[in-house]
């Protein structure tokens, strides 16, 4: 894929600019028009107090379910965090200082007729699964120490397992697509070798029925596959650490964003990809902007390092001149690495057009998205032993316009 020139952004103005300046910033691939004017905008607190707070997901009735790392699920209803969690993971793996843990969380799309919801976990087995549960609109009180597991979430069906797993690069991001498939990122557990071995889970894009079944139309189903021992789950592979995932409007295109080789071949290399059925990301064949035949190459690459936790379009109506854009969380590095926040990543079509830094004082960002109300909500992960813990952290926030 062809690349611009490169151009480096520049510490907390958010802009992304033709300069070399300041060369600890990332350089950004292609390079992006420097003329964006930063949106208006405040940062209300939504919640504090929580750890690690992974991803979050909209009940119908605008109840927000958040994920923590060490396996509870937190239930915030009109602005106020429920004290007791409304499920906790009984098999999940914690890891202090891991990345490892309940990470992901999403909703069926037919949730108001089934309440099926869906978790992506560590399990104690030592794989990572994806599970489906089913939402109990009235779960049991837990007990008066709020010690026991509540039951907000009951029935649990394992829709994939044997998900390789390791402390580091466990992925792993689910979101049911256009096509009302289940589409799940796996990380590479520090073995790169497994992004290009057809016959593993890991480092790959998996495709699968809302049951955990094989969708007859997945990309890696011929008897010359079937033969070779390639997983049917496969949806795209040579992926290192994927981590955000959504579809463009417009498009229905897949877009990725995935954590790059900081700590083994250089500063950086983290991506933003196009991701298409049966394609092969490169990784570990290539990685930044490099470029070989067969292989994709990143509509954007970040070095030094942003650490990518999640991607998300947004298309709501509170900032009309930012439907459209890629919005990125990001974790930021450990020494003389950019700053957290979020990445508004401008695009015309897949053609990065400009990239800007938001809400960069709030420390270590992983997950962003679009709630109902057309607020950016992100949560801050600087209790994860990664960050600067500042008062109130762990915190789910948001980014609403500024009242003039």
């Amino acid at each position: 894929m062809p690349h611009l020139a490169s151009l480096v952004a520049i510490f907390l103005t958010v802009f992304c600019t033709p300069t070399m300046a300041q060369p600890e910033q990332p350089v950004v691939h292609p390079g992006a028009d420097t003329k964006l004017p930063l949106p208006s905008f405040t940062v209300e607190t939504v919640a504090t107090g929580l750890e690690v707070p992974w991803a979050i997901a909209f009940l119908p009735d605008n109840r927000v379910l958040v994920t923590e790392r060490p396996g509870r699920v937190r239930l915030v209803e009109n602005g106020k965090l429920d004290p007791n969690p409304l499920f906790t993971v009984p098999d999940v793996v914690k890891s202090r200082g891991g990345e490892i843990g309940l990470m992901a969380i999403c909703l069926h799309p037919d949730f108001k007729d089934n309440r099926y919801v869906y978790l992506s976990y560590g399990h104690t087995d030592k794989d990572v699964r994806v599970v489906r549960y089913t939402f109990d609109p009235a779960p049991a009180p837990l007990s008066a120490d709020g010690a026991q597991p509540g039951d907000g979430l009951v029935e649990p069906t394992v829709i994939v397992k044997g998900i390789p797993a390791s402390v580091n690069h466990a992925g792993c991001r689910i979101a049911f697509g256009p096509d009302k498939k289940l589409y799940v990122t796996t990380g590479e557990m520090f073995k790169r070798e497994l992004a290009q071995d057809m016959t593993s889970l890991g480092g790959k894009t998996l495709r699968l029925n809302d049951d955990g079944s094989i969708p007859h139309d997945n990309p890696f189903l011929g008897e010359e596959h079937v033969t070779k021992g390639v997983r049917p789950e496969i949806w795209s592979f040579g992926h290192r650490n994927p981590q955000g995932m959504d579809w463009q409007p417009g498009t229905n295109l897949m877009f990725q964003s995935e954590h790059g080789p900081s700590g083994e071949l250089g500063r950086g290399g983290d991506e933003v990809n196009a991701v298409e059925a049966g394609k092969n990301y490169g990784w570990p064949i290539i990685h930044h902007d490099e470029s070989k035949p067969g292989l994709e190459s990143p509509l954007v690459e970040w070095s030094p390092a942003v650490a990518p936790a999640s991607g998300v379009f947004y298309d709501g109506e509170l900032f009309p001149d930012m439907r459209g854009n890629f919005l990125v969380g990001a974790l930021g590095g450990l020494v003389r690495a950019p700053t957290p926040g979020i990445i508004r990543v401008v695009l015309d079509g897949r053609k990065v057009v400009a990239c800007q830094w938001l809400a960069t004082e709030y420390g270590r960002v992983r997950e962003v998205v679009v709630g109902p109300d057309g607020a950016i909500y992100f949560t801050t992960s600087n209790r994860d032993g990664r960050g600067r813990v500042r008062e109130g952290d762990d915190k789910v926030m948001r980014l609403v316009p500024k009242k003039n």
